[in-house]
């Protein structure tokens, strides 16, 4: 299972939002780049970025700020929020970002990821949220009729990389995943799953490593490494193989 930390960029600020309302935000640096070399510094294989002005506005406001993280990390990067054109996917390949995660335009113009996805294999990912079952779009702000793993399954047999499911009602919560959306999105497409949201203990991701051999492979960490609820360093050596080791300290407490 793959442990992926999450860095929100608003106003090139390190930021979380509860259950994605831009009216409840917490900060948590003003610089993003050293917290992307404290989660690479701490054994972080991959980082995930979500450029939370982009997908509000669809306008590519942190692009400074992303480009100063591809730049200082050697580990992987990739990055969702308003990337919602081919030329936008494109220039974001090519300022060091490994990744890029379509969320709007797959239900909007599914097509679109499908050639994105040919041209660029293995560095496409659909960004499917969802609200209540049904996609969000536009940085959670627009709902649709279409439920989420429709979508997943429009894609089941495309060449994208992975599919972020990431549950609004959890996110930013602590209060653990929606593992049965979680399944039911791992059981819509072959196209392997990454969890999001609602993780706040070392328990929570204990019960993800259960849904793996059902194709859920990581799990993305944001408010519950900020406040320490946990850590990185313990999460990798306990789970970040895909096998439960040793337990390190703390975990026998989560799990009691």
């Amino acid at each position: 299972m793959q442990i992926i930390p999450a860095i929100d960029l608003l106003g090139g600020a390190c930021v979380r939002l509860h259950q994605g309302d831009y009216d409840q935000v917490t900060r948590f640096s003003d610089d993003p780049v050293a917290q992307a070399r404290s989660w690479q510094d701490q054994g972080a294989s991959r980082l995930h970025l979500v450029d939370l002005d982009g997908a509000r506005s669809g306008q590519p406001i942190n692009d400074e700020a992303v480009r100063a993280i591809t730049e200082a990390l050697s580990i992987p990067v990739q990055l969702g929020g308003g990337v919602r054109s081919a030329e936008r996917a494109e220039e974001l390949l090519n300022c060091g970002l490994e990744r890029v995660i379509l969320g709007t335009v797959a239900l909007e113009q599914p097509q679109l990821v499908v050639e994105l996805a040919n041209r660029h294999p293995g560095r496409i990912i659909v960004g499917i949220d969802a609200r209540h079952g049904k996609v969000a779009t536009r940085g959670w702000l627009e709902n649709s009729d279409t439920e989420a793993t429709e979508l997943a399954a429009r894609f089941s047999e495309s060449a994208i990389a992975a599919i972020i499911s990431t549950d609004i009602s959890t996110d930013g919560t602590l209060a653990g995943p929606n593992l049965d959306a979680l399944r039911q999105m791992a059981a819509a497409s072959s196209v392997p799953v990454i969890a999001s949201g609602g993780v706040g203990c070392m328990a929570d991701l204990l019960a993800l490593l259960a849904l793996e051999p059902l194709g859920v492979e990581g799990v993305i960490v944001g408010r519950a490494l900020y406040d320490g609820r946990v850590d990185l360093r313990e999460a990798l050596q306990g789970l970040g193989d895909g096998r439960l080791q040793d337990p390190p300290n703390g975990l026998l407490k989560d799990l009691a």
